[in-house]
């Protein structure tokens, strides 16, 4: 899609991304290079430091949070797909480096880190949706951190209807936590199985075709349960479906000529 002169962006592709779920991490780049952005990975990038100081070890959370601060030099956006690693950036950063010569570095990073999904949502506004589909409805799960931490409730909705013209909904009790939680679900694996068992039985009965959510450990979860249950339905993340969708919409418009 042309959108004239590009707008620089970074990426942080976060350690689950990375990982377990690269297609994401390039399924990212491809949407914000489609709507216009000039997508710049820092190569050194690792881990925001959550884990360990979810855990209590802030010392080597400062470690990790350190390398991160020194790669975001210039004054763009850090879009982060992971409600999870963007609250990290935003509200837990500044706090971490609080008695640190890095304070004010810190405080700009978090100051223009945003989530994927916010992003987008401003990135398209005026893009013309595709006709309303009525069928293939899709559920979106959203994580805690994107919920409480970021304030982003049902964002991904709107950008679900506005990118694909798919009917979006959520599951009952859309704000209950789907038993990952990072180390919760180590700490406390009965709960965190029960607690996603529950979410499970909620998505599964929207009857919706298509699971998408902007966290990967969520999905981590979410999916362990629902394949050893046997279930039909299987969750992505969002830039995955989004990607697939808009490409798809291509595909079909290049066919009718």
């Amino acid at each position: 899609m042309s959108q004239g002169s590009k707008r620089d962006v970074y990426v942080f592709g976060t350690c689950l991304i990375d990982v377990l779920y690269p297609d994401a991490g390039m399924d990212t780049v491809h949407l914000l290079e489609y709507f216009g952005c000039q997508v710049h990975f820092p190569q050194d990038q690792t881990c925001c430091g959550q884990p360990a100081f979810n855990s209590g070890f802030r010392r080597e959370a400062l470690k990790v949070a350190e390398i991160q601060l020194a790669l975001f030099t210039e004054p763009w956006p850090i879009v982060v797909p992971s409600g999870s690693c963007a609250s990290m950036f935003r509200h837990d950063y500044p706090a971490l480096f609080a008695e640190h010569p890095l304070a004010t570095q810190a405080k700009d990073v978090a100051s223009r880190v945003v989530e994927l999904t916010a992003f987008l949502l401003t990135l398209t506004e005026g893009y013309a949706s595709p006709p309303k589909e009525t069928d293939a409805t899709v559920v979106a799960h959203t994580s805690c951190s994107a919920r409480r931490g970021l304030g982003q409730g049902a964002l991904a909705l709107a950008l679900i209807r506005r990118l694909s013209g798919k009917p979006a909904t959520e599951p009952e009790e859309a704000e209950a936590c789907c038993g990952f939680g990072g180390t919760f679900a180590v700490k406390q694996p009965e709960l965190s199985a029960a607690m996603t068992a529950s979410k499970c039985h909620a998505l599964q009965a929207t009857g919706a075709a298509h699971l998408v959510s902007g966290d990967c450990g969520c999905l981590m979860s979410l999916n362990g349960y629902l394949e050893q249950s046997g279930a039909a339905l299987k969750g992505e993340h969002i830039a995955s479906f989004l990607w697939r969708e808009l490409q798809n919409r291509t595909a079909r418009k290049g066919v009718s000529g």
